[in-house]
């Protein structure tokens, strides 16, 4: 396993480095509380960039070139071109149309470099000549001060325009200069991450190493706890039948040893009140001969005894016992039949079923000792193995061949720069020059316009205007030569900057974003003949593999590890080598070996089963409750000896003094004797009957009943015991089996996993090629060229109309030599107004040649 590891991590890293050697530097559900997370890094560079308060100003130009070149990105034409090893002659007609926009501004600006300076030379030579208004006479029109300021207002507005694309031309030559500092913070950043994934490398691999030791951890702790585990599974699977049927036979001799006792406490009242009984009716009856004796001596014959002897004699019939023997039978049969029951000591056989419960987790740990010392002897095998196997891997030697390489290319990076800077700066300073060259021109104009406007005089006439009119004139004029003297030189520049600005931005920026550069790079057979896909012949070595340059960059930008990205598989199957049932068949094996013997018990024997058979066929009935409690419910004598004492007592006082009296009172105390001696013993044994046949009644209610349920719960726990103890222990024994392997199974799935989906994250180097294309590429060179190349452009474009438009107007601040008669006799208002509102003359009103005055001073 460890093999297949290192060779997948050394496959990933070796891979990195054929794919940055192209040239020169520049969360199933988790068994257990087994939770996996392989450790990741969080990188700095960011996967967008931001072009901060000039973004709107690059939109701008960008929606500006999908006006001028509104074509989607020819990708069949790039790929006729790429075929024909960019023999540009293969389909000229659809390059045409596709760069037409391009092609028409380019012809613009030719014309435009090839007319202005033309133009400039026949305008300098038609002025040199008094053409072309290089006269400095001024003829008088109605509607001059109308043109003036027209012209004046025209002027003003084209050169705030200028000044703003003026404007765009700075913002994009300070993005010139800060490029390279950006470039270097952003090559940087990259550097660090891609460090940070080599030093992420070696974690990951430790981390998924360790994992092993932790699930062996966890299968050691199941497997010392297999008595709780596999043992409690078992007596868990088994309590639910047995443990019920226990607390039944339980209840059923707790019941059978109330009743027991119960007989035994009625059998000792019932002989107790037997005895009693007896002797009771015995002295009542030597008391009752007594008495009648008494009555019958002749101690009664005369009066007044006769008669309270008389009235005594009715009474002694009750004097004798009220109870009925025969209705209190012995109950020494159910005594015994109860007895026989109890001797079967069902408590000895709940005791035994719950001992058998109990120790089935001992059994289960002293019969699968020996395996389990062989499936730990296993596991610690094949931890020594993934220790030993790892450490014979060069990962480090790999891991600084990478290093060094990066080292290197950020070497050469640094060991550039200053080239880079100092060619920058040549072109920071170019642009510079340019663009303080159009702010001179439109500074002269601004200038033109200030002195004009503010100096002009309107009363005076053209050859007296004033000194600061006649400045503002020149300004203007010098901006027009110096338009003409340089403007063709600025449209060179735009033009060439316009071309390749363009085209970058249209060939490369845009297809990158929108991924149409990779439907060109992913066509077959296209950058190399032989190869059907470039990148899957490049890396894998087999071009018919389906691995194209969209799908990496995506992948890539995922986070998919390079594994999945770069499809290894192809080269290495981790799926086919990472046999999981491979690396566990060892643990399965072992675990095979577990034999679990629960020996099955007898709940109850045959001799027990028919003696409670035996009883609840014969307890039915056995007892008339009732008749016991009828009796018990008597008193002892059919009359109460203490009121008959007291009674015979005050009869025996009301005799006179003689034997008869004293015979009386002589009976009185023997009565108070018998019922303290003999009576109320007698009573308290009747309550006790009376308890006990209340207690016997509760305790033996539904015996039978119950019997007859225990023996029917006794067989079905039996017959599943019988039948389902072999099946419960062998389910339970591979459920525990595959519990430990299920470990063993999750881990190398989650190995499996992270070497193919996360270890060794590419996003880095797709994060790099971003920074390099959108980052450098397009948004530190492009983008600023092509606002250099909008700003500059339209403020060139501008000066075209400013010339003519300033030539115009300088005719109305500058100091004229000659002008027009002007009357100053006529002051009539239609007159006035005939020769037109500014009181000049006009040649065709007199039909004479004006003379010429000429002024002192000549501009």
């Amino acid at each position: 396993m460890t093999g297949i590891l290192a060779f997948s991590v050394l496959l990933l890293l070796r891979l990195c480095g054929h794919i940055a050697s192209g040239g020169q530097p520049v969360s199933t559900s988790t068994p257990g509380a087994l939770n996996y997370e392989l450790p990741t890094s969080e990188y700095e560079t960011q996967d967008t960039f931001n072009t901060g308060v000039v973004g709107p100003l690059y939109q701008m130009v960008h929606i500006f070139l999908h006006v001028v070149q509104p074509n989607d990105f020819p990708v069949d034409m790039i790929r006729k071109i790429v075929q024909k090893e960019f023999d540009f002659s293969v389909d000229s007609k659809e390059m045409v149309y596709y760069e037409i926009g391009v092609l028409i501004c380019t012809v613009l600006g030719l014309l435009f470099i090839i007319l202005m300076p033309l133009v400039g030379y026949f305008f300098c030579m038609c002025r040199c000549s008094n053409k072309c208004g290089g006269e400095m006479h001024q003829r008088q029109k109605r509607n001059e001060p109308c043109r003036r300021k027209f012209f004046a207002v025209l002027l003003l507005v084209i050169c705030l325009l200028m000044s703003l694309g003026i404007m765009y031309g700075f913002v994009a030559n300070h993005q010139v200069r800060t490029r390279i500092k950006r470039t270097q913070k952003l090559a940087e950043s990259n550097y660090r991450d891609l460090q940070i994934l080599l030093k992420e490398t070696p974690k990951q691999i430790d981390y998924i190493l360790a994992q092993y030791t932790t699930t062996k951890d966890k299968a050691f702790s199941d497997l010392d706890g297999i008595d709780s585990l596999l043992g409690g599974r078992i007596k868990d699977q088994l309590k639910p039948n047995v443990i019920p049927v226990l607390n039944e036979i339980k209840d059923l001799a707790t019941a059978i040893k109330q009743t027991k006792v119960a007989l035994e406490n009625m059998n000792i009242s019932l002989k107790i009140i037997q005895d009693g009984n007896t002797q009771l009716s015995t002295n009542l009856t030597t008391l009752r001969n007594s008495i009648q004796n008494s009555l019958n001596s002749s101690d009664c014959a005369s009066d007044p005894a006769s008669k309270i002897c008389g009235s005594i004699k009715p009474g002694l019939s009750n004097l004798e016992s009220n109870l009925n023997s025969s209705q209190l039978p012995s109950v020494d049969r159910e005594l015994n039949t109860v007895n026989d029951i109890y001797s079967t000591d069902l408590e000895s056989v709940v005791k035994r079923g719950y001992t058998f419960i109990d120790e089935i987790p001992d059994k289960v740990r002293n019969q699968t000792a020996a395996v389990i010392a062989d499936v730990k002897q296993a596991l610690d095998s094949i931890s020594s193995n993934i220790k030993n196997m790892s450490q014979s891997i060069p990962i480090e030697e790999v891991l600084v061949e990478v290093s060094h390489y990066i080292n290197n290319s950020n070497s050469y990076f640094h060991k550039e720069l200053p080239k880079l800077e100092e060619y920058d700066s040549y072109w920071w300073l170019g642009g510079l020059i340019v663009c303080f060259l159009l702010t001179l021109i439109v500074t002269f104009f601004f200038l033109g316009l200030l002195c004009g406007v503010f100096g002009y005089d309107k009363r005076a006439t053209p050859t007296r205007r004033g000194c600061v009119s006649n400045t503002g004139g020149i300004f203007l004029m010098t901006g027009v030569g110096l338009s003409f003297l340089f403007c063709w030189i600025l449209m060179i520049l735009v033009v060439l900057t316009f071309v390749v600005g363009a085209n970058v931005e249209k060939l490369l920026c845009e297809p990158y974003a929108n991924k149409k550069l990779f439907q060109v790079l992913d066509t077959p057979y296209l950058l190399r003949e032989q190869w059907q896909f470039f990148l899957s012949g490049l890396i894998l070595k087999n071009s018919n593999i389906n691995l194209t340059f969209e799908q990496v960059y995506r992948d890539c930008k995922k986070g998919r590890g390079v594994y999945a990205t770069f499809q290894l598989d192809n080269v290495f199957n981790i799926s086919e080598n990472f046999n999981i049932e491979k690396h566990t068949g060892n643990i399965i094996k072992e675990l095979e070996n577990l034999n679990v013997n629960v020996d099955n018990i007898e709940l109850l024997d045959k001799a027990k089963r028919k003696t409670l058979q035996d009883f609840a066929h014969s307890w039915r009935d056995a007892i008339d409750y009732s008749k016991y409690l009828k009796e018990a419910e008597k008193s002892p004598t059919k009359v109460d000896l203490l009121p008959f004492a007291s009674s015979l007592e005050e009869k025996a006082n009301k005799l006179p003094e003689g034997k008869l009296k004293q015979a009386l009172k002589t009976d009185v105390q023997n009565i108070i004797a018998i019922h303290q001696q003999q009576v109320l013993p007698l009573q308290q044994s009747l309550n006790d009957l009376k308890q006990s046949v209340w207690t016997l009644e509760h305790t033996s209610d539904k015996l039978p009943e119950k019997v007859n349920k225990v023996i029917a719960s006794v067989d079905s726990a039996q017959n599943f015991l019988t039948t389902n103890i072999s099946s419960v222990v062998i389910g339970e024994t591979q459920k525990y089996g595959r519990t430990v392997t299920g470990y063993f199974e999750h881990y190398l799935q989650w190995v499996l996993y992270a070497i193919t989906e996360k270890m060794t994250s590419c996003k880095p180097m797709v994060t790099a090629m971003d920074s390099a294309v959108n980052g450098v590429l397009c948004g530190y060179v492009a983008d600023p060229l092509n606002l250099f190349w909008f700003g500059i452009g339209k403020a060139t474009v501008l000066l075209l109309p400013a010339v003519i438009i300033a030539v115009k107007l300088a005719k109305y601040y500058r100091r004229m030599d000659s002008e027009d008669i002007y009357d100053d006799v006529e002051t009539v208002p239609m007159k006035n107004l005939e020769n037109g509102s500014n009181g000049y003359h006009k040649d065709h009103l007199y039909g004479v040649h004006n003379p010429v005055m000429t002024s002192p001073s000549r501009y």
